[in-house]
This record gives structure tokens, C-alpha cells and sequence, in this order.
């Protein structure tokens, strides 16, 4: 029997039990699409929390003080990073840098809802917005005029003005009192991607001028010191620099922390990975048992073709012949539903680009070759065992099967 005939006459089997043969295809069709699904799933959500991370600054350093082994309050205050600190780093870095900027904070109490509440205030120069990505809702932001002539002049957040003057566009050109003095609302601002307060920034913050604001501090201390570096391969090495930096000005024992999200974005990608793997394996999972479903089909299909089996091989047919049918039989079951899962599970991705253009859901061609083989592979195996019992039966006794 050549294999051209094999698979007339798998078809021709398949066919005459269509209901069966659905059903056990079934089985495959999920598994494919699962594995299609789970993966561009996975691959979306990485791809979102990375964009997301990436957002926040792929090129940001920061630094802070974090200790040292001085215990007097004067050796401490000294130690904290300064102004002067952020103009040594943006001088000794120079073009491989795009801004370093410095955050100051202080705290006052502002009315608001009919009583006094405290609002943190963080001073900055016109490089903050910068480097810190903020999203202008209105008005404008710090200038290097506000810095330089300590110009009283603030940035609210959008909470903060909302509940301040009812709307972003409203709270330009207000006044609000803070330690004592007029500052006049020259803009408001949000995070383009939102830090969920594990930055400065806490949602209702006062934006204004380091250079006013440091009068306020009791201590000078910039906390923390922002860096953003030109290219992405030059971050480590940046990061190295900035910390040799804040060590060589300061006194010997103080510790800095300076980091960056490099290794946050490399954790995500790990994370990811992980994800994506196990999720297969559960998704592979299904595919397993539908090739166990189509071995205790394939079982039930040679017993019922017990007496076919003996005729073909009373009219010559070998074992082989009956084996390849058999086989071929399982192998076309697998396969069918393991391409309609395919184009199940790359359909419902693509579907989504009809509804929006701005959300693109990439979809992984290893995900679609892993479903096709697997899909090939579990037609082979567990449909081997069935057909191997269908070419050992003895032609006599087949024959004489009731």
C-alpha cells in the first residue's frame, strides 16, 4: 500500500465517523489555541510592564545617601548628597549624560476640604521634568530663569489641583501659601507612568524651585539625585562613576546607593521567561491528554474494524500497510485539530487590531511551531500503540471476529 492510499483511506474512516472524529480532534484544537493564547498572553504582559518600567527612565541612575560610619550630626549632615554634588556630576560627565537633576523635601500644611493637611513639597530645577518624563497638563514648567532668580513660582499635581481649584487649567495662575510666602501656580503635572508613591512623588505634591526651597530645609539634602545617561550601554558604567564621584567629595566611610532600573528591567525579563515556560507546560498539558484521547479511540476504532483488518490481509495487505492506515489515521485527527487550534489561537490575537491600533499583541512564531510539532508528535506516539495492535492481529482469528 502506498502512503497516498494510507491517507484515502484514513480519510475515509475519519469521515464515516465525523461526530467521533470532531470530538477527539477537539481535544487538540483547545491545546493549540491554549498554547497560541497562554504565550501571546505572557508575551503581552511582559512587553507591557517592561514599556511600563522603560517609561519611568530605561536610562536612569539615581543616587542617595545611605549611610556611613560617622555618628556625629555634623559629619552626617555633611555626608548627604548636595547642590554642589549635581553640578559636579552634570561638569565631570559632561555630553554622556542628557541631565542630572537633584529633589529636595520638605513638608507644609495646606487647607484643603475644609481643613489643614500636610503636603509634601519637592524642590527641583528646570532638568527635573526631563528626566523624570512628567506629563504637562497645563501651564508650563520650571524654567532655568525660576532657578537662577528664585522665582516664586509652583507645579502642583493633578490630584493636588483638582482638589485645590476644581480642574488642572483652573489652578494656573492661583496662589498658594506655603512657609509663609506667595507662590503663584505656573503649571500642573502627573507622571506619565505611574510610581504608586514608591517615588517622590506621592500624587499630591508642590513642584517649585530648588533654589527657594533649600532656604527652608534646615539641612541641605538631596534626596535622591537623578541622573539620566545619553545611551543605554552607557548606564553601568555611569552608574560606577557617579558613585566614585559622591565617594571622592564627601568623607571617607560615608555609603551612597546608586543604581538604576537595569536590573529591575533584566528581573522583569526573567520573571517573564519563567512564566511563559511553566504556563506552556500547563497549557501542553491538555495536548497530552488529548493524545491519550486519541489512543483509547484509535483502540475502540481497530476493535470495531477487527474483521476489515483480517480481510485486507487475506487479499494481501502486510502489516506494514496496516500500520501506516492506523497510524496515518491518528497522525490526520492531531493535525486537523492541531490547525484549527492554530488558527484559533493566532486569529483572536489578530482580532483585537480591528478594535484599536494603539494596543499591539505580538504573536510568537516559536508559540505556533511548539503547538505544530507538538500537535505532529502526539499524533505519532499515541496513535503508534493502536495501530502496532491493529498490524499483530492474526488474519485468521480477525476474520472470524464477531
Amino acid at each position: 500500500m502506498f502512503h497516498g492510499e494510507a491517507l484515502r483511506f484514513s480519510f475515509q474512516a475519519l469521515r464515516a465517523n465525523k461526530v467521533r472524529t470532531f470530538l477527539t480532534a477537539l481535544g487538540l484544537v483547545i491545546g493549540n489555541a491554549s498554547v497560541i493564547l497562554v504565550v501571546t498572553i505572557s508575551l503581552t504582559s511582559r512587553d507591557y510592564i517592561l514599556e511600563e518600567i522603560q517609561r519611568i527612565g530605561s536610562n536612569l541612575i539615581y543616587a542617595q545617601y545611605e549611610g556611613g560610619n560617622n555618628t556625629a550630626t555634623a559629619t552626617s549632615a555633611a555626608d548627604y548628597v548636595k547642590i554642589a554634588d549635581v553640578d559636579a556630576v552634570r561638569d565631570q560627565l559632561g555630553s554622556r549624560i542628557v541631565a542630572a537633576t537633584g529633589v529636595m523635601n520638605s513638608f507644609d500644611k495646606i487647607r484643603l476640604d475644609g481643613r489643614e493637611e500636610d503636603v509634601a513639597i519637592i524642590g527641583s530645577d528646570h532638568y527635573y521634568s526631563m528626566v523624570r518624563n512628567l506629563d504637562l497638563l497645563a501651564g508650563r514648567f520650571l524654567d532655568a530663569s525660576d532657578i537662577s532668580q528664585r522665582q516664586r513660582v509652583a507645579l502642583l499635581m493633578e490630584r493636588l489641583a483638582r482638589r485645590l481649584f476644581g480642574s488642572q487649567s483652573a489652578a494656573v495662575g492661583q496662589t498658594i501659601k506655603l512657609h509663609g510666602l506667595q507662590f503663584k501656580v505656573v503649571g500642573t503635572f502627573k507622571e506619565k507612568t505611574e510610581s504608586f508613591g514608591l517615588s517622590e512623588l506621592s500624587g499630591e505634591n508642590v513642584l517649585i524651585p530648588i533654589s527657594v526651597l533649600r532656604y527652608f530645609a534646615p539641612i541641605e539634602r538631596i534626596d535622591p539625585m537623578y541622573v539620566q545617561a545619553r545611551s543605554a550601554a552607557d548606564v553601568e558604567s555611569i552608574t560606577g562613576i557617579v558613585k566614585s564621584i559622591l565617594e571622592a567629595r564627601h568623607r571617607t566611610g560615608a555609603k551612597y546607593r546608586v543604581d538604576n532600573l537595569a536590573a529591575i528591567l533584566a528581573a522583569a525579563r526573567r520573571i517573564a521567561t519563567v512564566l511563559t515556560i511553566v504556563l506552556m507546560m500547563v497549557s501542553a498539558l491538555a495536548l497530552v491528554i488529548s493524545g491519550i484521547g486519541i489512543m483509547n479511540i484509535m483502540l475502540v476504532t481497530v476493535t470495531e474494524r477487527t474483521r476489515e483488518i483480517g480481510l485486507r490481509m487475506a487479499v494481501g495487505a502486510n502489516r506494514r500497510a496496516i500500520l501506516e492506515q492506523f497510524l496515518a489515521e491518528a497522525v490526520t485527527i492531531s493535525m486537523t485539530g492541531g490547525l484549527a487550534g492554530i488558527l484559533i489561537g493566532v486569529a483572536i490575537p489578530l482580532s483585537v487590531r480591528f478594535f484599536t491600533d494603539d494596543f499591539a499583541i505580538p504573536i510568537s512564531p516559536v508559540s505556533i511551531a511548539v503547538a505544530f510539532g507538538i500537535s505532529l508528535l502526539v499524533g505519532l506516539t499515541f496513535g503508534l500503540l493502536p495501530a502496532n495492535r491493529a498490524a499483530r492481529l492474526n488474519p485468521t482469528e480477525a476474520l472470524r471476529y464477531e
